[in-house]
C-alpha cells in the first residue's frame, strides 16, 4: 500500500517528519518497507498485513496516524472543494424528476450482500486536473481520464472499489449480480478474452456479462472519451467468491485484493457519494439516480476489557484514562461498566478484533511497545509435568530427540495380523460390529503389529533403516468393562549410515539400541527402580518397575517377518506401558552443584558366566562400594578365543569421589580391593 504525506494530511493533522512518522508507523505495526521524495512530496510505502483490510487506505492509515501521535482525525479532506466540506450537501435528482429506469436484482445475497447504483448524465470525458493525475502517479497509479481517474482516487482514499460503465453500452435498464455460465466470455479491459464459469461472479445487462464482480471491468463497457452518461457501481461481494474467481481466472487487481480482504460495509455509500460529488465538480455531469440492493449483516461486536487485565499482561501501569483514549482514538467506542472496567464496542472496519487479547495489542502497539519494562522472566526450578498430556507430549520430544520418527497408524486391525504376532488369544479383543474392511474388523489390543506393517511398507519404498514410534491408545476386552490403556511402540530395522572419520559406518539396529532407548527415557522421567530381565524365549527381554512388568523388547520371528513379506531383515520391536511407567516417574527435579574435586577412575576386568546380569553386578558392587563409590558401568563387552564357551569378558569402570576433598590412594584401595573380593567371591568372577 502507498501513500503520500500530504494525501494524509488530508485527514489527519501531522507535525512529525516523514522520516520520524515512517518509524513510528513501524513501531506500532504497519511496517514502512520504503520512504521516498518525489515532487515536493514523500511517498510511503507500507507493507499491510492480511487481517488489517482497513489499512489498504489513506483513511485507515491516516486513523493510525492520529492514534500513534495523538492528533485530530477527521473522517472527510479538508482540501478546498465544495464536495468535501459537507457530503450531505450533496443532493441528486431523484427517479420522479427524470425518465431514468433502472432495476438492480442480486441473485444470491450471500455472493453480494449489497450492490448500489448511480446513473450521472452528460458527463465530459477528458484528462484529470493535475492536482487529481500527480495524486495517482506518485503511487503508481496510472492516469486514464478523469472518470477513470475519480474512481480510482476513492479507492485508494476509501479502501472502496468503484467501477463505471458506459451507460449507453448496456444492453436493456436492468443489472444483475449473478454467476457466470458455463461457456460465457467476456472481454475484460486489459483486452483479454476469458472463458467464464458457475465459479465466477458477474456483473450482467440484459443479454450477457459486462464485468467481472470486483476483478475487472469489461472491455466493452469501459469509459472513452466518447462517453456521455455513465452507471456508477459500489459493491460488497463475497470474499471467498471473489478469490476463488480470480485464481480461476489468473488475474489480480487492486480491487480484487480489497475485495478478498472484505470491505467495510459503512463507508460503500459514503465512497460513492464522495465519488458522485468529484464527478459533478470535474466533468459538470448530474446525478438523475441513486439505486441499491440487499442489506449487509452488520454484526455488533463488544468486549469486555478489564484495567487490571491490561496491565497484568503488558507489565505496566497504564491508567484507565489513557487506556479509553486509545481505544478511542481508533475510534472504539468505550462504556464504563464498573470501576477500572470497560465494555468496549468494536466498529465496523475492525473485523480482526474478537478477544480481549487483541484490545489489550492495540494498546501496546499505540502506547509504543519501547514504554513496556524490560524484566527477566522468573525462572522457576521445580517446575514439574504432571498432567498426563503434558507427559505425553515431552516422552515424544525425547524420542524424536534420539533420532526416532513418529507415526500414526490406524487404531482399527485384522485378526490375522494378530495371530500371526500371537501375543493375545483374538477372542480377548473387542470386535467392530460392522468393519468398513477386513483389515479394520478390532480395535488393536497392542501396538506392534501395526508398526510392523508401516516399517514393511517403509522398506517396500526402499528406505534403508527404519526407527519409528507411536504413543497410542491400545483396547482389550475385561469382565467388567472394555479397557485402553496408553502404550508407547518403537521399531527399529536395518542400518543406519554413519560418516565418521574411519570412513562410511553402517550401525545395524539391535536390542541394545532400544535397551539404550529406554535407560534414556527413564532416565529424563526420573524412573530409578527399573530392570531389564531375560525370558525363557531368548530373543526376547521384559521391562520391569520395581516388581511390575512394564513392556518387553524383542527380535521379530522369521515366520512374522515372512507373513508381512519381510525379506532378508530383522525387525526389533519394544512396547511399553506407560499408565503403568508413570507412577514411578519422579518428575521433581532437584538441581545439585558439579564437583568440586576431582574423581579417581579404576578398571576391572573379569570373566564370568554368560547367564549373570551384568545390572546385578552394578547393583552388588555399588551397594559395596559406598559412599566413595560414586558410579560403575560397563565400558566393554567382548567375546573370543580367549574367553570359555559359556563366559563373557567385561571391563567395568568405577569412579571414586570424596564432595570435600581430593582423594589419596591410602582411602581407594581398600575399598576398591573389597569390590574385586565381592565380585570373585558372590559371582565367581576371574579378575584378569
Amino acid at each position: 500500500m502507498k501513500v503520500t504525506y500530504n494525501w494524509l494530511k488530508d485527514f489527519v493533522e501531522i507535525k512529525l517528519a516523514p522520516k520520524v512518522l515512517a518509524e513510528k508507523l513501524t513501531m506500532s505495526g504497519l511496517e514502512v518497507t520504503s520512504l521516498e521524495q518525489k515532487e515536493g512530496d514523500f511517498v510511503f510505502e507500507i507493507e499491510v498485513t492480511s487481517n488489517r483490510a482497513d489499512c489498504l487506505s489513506v483513511i485507515g492509515i491516516a486513523r493510525e496516524v492520529a492514534a500513534i501521535t495523538d492528533s485530530k482525525y477527521r473522517a472527510y479532506s479538508v482540501e478546498r472543494r465544495a464536495y468535501s466540506q459537507n457530503l450531505n450537501a450533496i443532493r441528486y435528482p431523484l427517479s420522479a424528476k427524470s425518465s431514468q429506469q433502472l432495476s438492480l436484482r442480486i441473485e444470491n445475497k450471500k455472493d453480494c450482500p449489497l450492490y448500489t447504483a448511480k446513473i450521472i448524465r452528460e458527463v465530459k470525458v477528458g484528462p484529470s486536473p493535475e492536482w487529481l493525475r500527480k495524486r495517482l502517479e506518485l503511487i503508481g497509479c496510472r492516469s486514464v481520464n478523469n472518470i477513470v481517474d475519480i474512481t480510482n482516487y476513492i479507492l485508494f482514499t476509501w479502501g472502496e472499489p468503484l467501477h463505471a460503465f458506459d451507460l449507453d453500452k448496456l444492453k436493456g435498464d436492468s443489472i444483475t449480480v449473478r454467476r457466470a455460465k458455463n461457456a460465457e466470455e467476456i472481454i475484460t479491459i486489459d483486452a483479454q478474452p476469458r472463458k467464464l464459469s458457475p465459479e465466477i461472479l458477474v456483473i450482467a445487462d440484459e443479454r450477457k456479462p459486462v464485468a467481472l464482480a470486483g476483478i475487472m471491468g469489461g472491455k466493452d463497457t469501459e469509459v472513452t472519451a466518447a462517453t456521455k452518461n455513465i452507471l456508477l457501481e459500489a459493491a460488497i461481494f463475497n470474499p471467498i467468491i471473489i478469490s476463488r474467481g480470480r485464481q480461476k481466472l489468473g488475474v489480480q487487481s487492486d480491487s480484487s485484493y480489497r475485495f478478498e480482504r472484505g470491505i467495510d460495509s459503512q463507508i460503500v455509500e459514503k465512497a460513492s457519494s464522495q465519488a458522485v460529488g468529484l464527478i459533478q465538480e470535474l466533468t459538470g455531469g448530474v446525478c438523475v439516480l441513486a439505486k441499491s440492493s440487499g442489506q449487509p449483516k452488520i454484526k455488533r461486536k463488544s468486549i469486555n476489557l478489564e484495567v487490571a487485565r491490561v496491565n497484568k499482561i503488558l507489565g505496566t501501569n497504564i491508567a484507565s484514562s489513557k487506556i479509553k483514549k486509545i481505544l478511542n482514538s481508533l475510534e472504539f467506542k468505550t462504556k464504563t461498566k464498573a470501576k477500572n472496567s470497560f465494555r468496549v464496542e468494536i466498529p465496523s472496519h475492525r473485523p480482526d478484533i474478537d478477544l480481549e487479547i487483541d484490545l489489550i495489542e492495540e494498546i501496546a502497539r499505540i502506547s509504543s511497545y519501547e514504554f513496556i519494562p524490560k524484566t527477566i522472566p522468573a525462572v522457576r526450578p521445580q517446575v514439574t509435568a504432571d498432567e498426563p498430556r503434558t507427559l505425553v507430549s515431552g516422552i515424544k520430544n525425547m524420542l524424536i530427540g534420539l533420532g526416532l520418527q513418529e507415526v500414526i497408524t490406524y487404531g482399527l486391525t485384522d485378526k490375522d495380523l494378530l495371530r500371526s504376532f500371537g501375543e493375545r488369544q483374538t477372542d480377548e479383543v473387542i470386535e467392530i460390529l460392522n468393519p468398513l474392511s477386513k483389515e479394520q474388523e478390532v480395535l488393536r489390543p497392542q501396538l506392534i503389529p501395526s508398526l510392523v506393517r508401516c516399517v514393511a511398507d517403509n522398506l517396500n519404498q526402499k528406505q534403508e533403516y527404519v526407527n519409528i514410534f507411536e504413543m497410542a491408545k491400545v483396547f482389550s476386552q475385561a469382565k467388567a468393562a472394555p479397557q485402553e490403556e496408553l502404550h508407547l511402540g518403537i521399531a527399529l530395522c536395518g542400518a543406519k549410515s554413519l560418516l565418521l572419520a574411519q570412513g562410511l559406518i553402517k550401525d545395524a539396529a539391535g536390542l541394545l539400541h532400544l535397551k539404550g532407548i529406554f535407560e534414556v527415557l527413564f532416565t529424563r522421567l526420573g524412573v530409578r527402580d527399573y530392570n531389564f530381565k531375560a525370558t525363557d524365549n531368548p530373543s526376547r527381554i521384559d521391562v520391569c518397575a520395581g516388581k511390575e512388568k512394564i513392556g518387553f523388547l524383542a527380535k521379530l520371528d522369521k515366520e512374522i517377518l515372512d507373513s508381512l513379506d519381510i525379506k532378508n531383515k530383522e525387525v526389533f520391536v519394544a512396547e511399553l506401558y506407560l499408565e503403568r511407567l508413570l507412577p514411578y516417574a519422579e518428575l521433581n527435579k532437584k538441581f545439585v552443584h558439579l564437583p568440586l574435586y576431582p574423581g579417581i577412575s579404576r578398571d576391572i576386568s573379569l570373566i564370568l558366566k554368560e547367564e549373570i546380569p551384568v545390572g546385578d553386578i552394578l547393583e552388588a558392587i555399588q551397594e559395596k562400594g559406598r559412599p566413595l563409590l560414586k558410579e560403575a558401568k560397563v565400558v566393554d563387552y567382548y567375546k573370543g578365543k580367549q574367553i570359555p564357551s559359556g563366559f563373557k569378558g567385561l571391563t567395568l569402570s568405577c569412579l571414586y569421589r570424596r564432595e570435600e576433598r581430593t582423594l589419596i590412594e591410602a582411602e581407594i584401595n581398600p575399598v576398591h580391593s573389597l569390590v574385586c573380593t565381592l565380585l570373585k567371591e558372590r559371582f565367581g568372577a576371574q579378575i584378569r
